[in-house]
Parts: structure tokens; C-alpha cells; sequence
């Protein structure tokens, strides 16, 4: 079991992106074939923004295109990704937000074909048991960034065992997921990526 101290190096790479050193190929095609084998998981999460607000839930993703954060705490709001598009819906305010999936930094986890030779790099760690991994496309810097933290685990999909990402959009906001109890290639329904249509309330 890694020390809180250590899995907190997992995520420095927000703060040391420009150290990131050139990617080495056959750890990155470790991490690819992580990705490809994860064909499914749950887990639980706990969000952080960059202003330290936290927010709570459960993840299900089912590879390719299909992820929900349904969050906990009476926090009446959903992100969802149905195979096409992702889409933000605050039911409070009766507003929905979407965008394709490939303009978004989660592309890299729910790619149908993971490719992380020409757009990541590995980020250095004192830990060995810990792969960090930044991706970004330099081509679509709008597209954001995606700091992916493994820990390595013979039973996890590839060995790796996917412990949370920063995601940088190109605002340079920055929010963290931090994952626990994962589930892998679990039995996940498509109605998992279903939503009901927020009511717009009346002003």
C-alpha cells in the first residue's frame, strides 16, 4: 500500500509539467494496453477544483465514449458521455452543457484506440511502483490536458491501476479525481449513460 505521501506525488505532475521528460515507448504502450483492456469500470471518486472545493460520487465507464459521474451529497448535477458527446446537466438551474468527446481531455481514457506515442510524456516520479503520464496534443492545445496517475498491480487491466487524473482545460483550470474501490471489466449497461432533460426553470 503506497503512503498518502507518496500517491500525493502521483499528482504533483500539475505542478511540475514543464519537467515532463520524453516519453519512453515501451512504458507508454504499458499504459496504452492498460487503457485497452479496461473495457469497463466502476469506482468511487472524490472531485477536486482548483479552488479546493470537493465534491463526491460514483464513476462508471464502459469503453469506447461512455462515462458518468452521478455525484453524492444531495449535488444535483450529472456528467455523462454517451459514446458521441459529453454532456454537463445542473438540474438545479435547468441548464444542460455538451461537446464532443474528442474536444475534451477525457478522450485520451475513452479513445476506442489508445495512441499515446505522439501526444503524451512521462512525468517523473521518486516512486517506482507510480507511472504518471501527460497527454496533450499539441496540434489541439484547445482541447486541454489529461495527467493520468497508475499505480502498478499484477491484477489490474495491463498492471496498471488507474488512480485518478488532473484535467487541465484550456482556460488552464484545473480539476482532480482521486478514485478508490475500482472495478474493472465489470458488467456495465448502456442505460448507465442515459439522463433525463433538465426542466429550464422559469425566470
Amino acid at each position: 500500500m503506497l503512503s498518502s505521501k507518496s500517491f500525493a506525488r502521483a499528482f504533483v505532475p500539475v505542478a511540475l509539467v514543464a519537467l515532463a521528460a520524453p516519453a519512453q515507448a515501451n512504458d507508454l504502450k504499458s499504459v496504452e494496453a492498460s487503457l485497452s483492456a479496461t473495457q469497463s469500470m466502476t469506482a468511487n471518486f472524490v472531485q477536486t477544483d482548483g479552488k479546493g472545493r470537493q465534491m463526491a460520487g460514483t464513476l462508471s465507464l464502459k469503453r469506447p465514449g461512455k462515462i458518468r459521474f452521478a455525484y453524492g451529497g444531495g449535488v444535483n448535477m450529472l456528467l455523462v458521455a454517451n459514446g458521441k458527446t459529453l454532456s454537463f446537466i445542473d438540474y438545479d438551474v435547468g441548464q444542460k452543457s455538451s461537446w464532443p468527446i474528442a474536444k475534451s481531455p477525457l478522450s485520451v481514457l475513452l479513445s476506442p484506440n489508445p495512441d499515446l506515442g505522439r501526444i503524451a510524456r512521462l512525468v517523473p516520479s521518486d516512486n517506482p511502483q507510480v507511472v504518471v503520464v501527460r497527454a496533450r496534443d499539441a496540434r489541439r492545445p484547445e482541447f486541454g490536458t489529461l495527467v493520468l496517475a497508475f499505480i502498478k498491480s499484477a491484477s489490474a487491466p495491463g498492471g496498471l491501476r488507474l488512480e485518478g487524473w488532473t484535467a487541465i482545460d484550456a482556460q488552464n483550470k484545473k480539476t482532480t479525481v482521486r478514485l478508490s474501490n475500482q472495478r474493472y471489466n465489470v458488467a456495465v449497461p448502456d442505460s448507465a449513460f442515459t439522463y433525463a432533460e433538465p426542466k429550464r426553470k422559469k425566470a
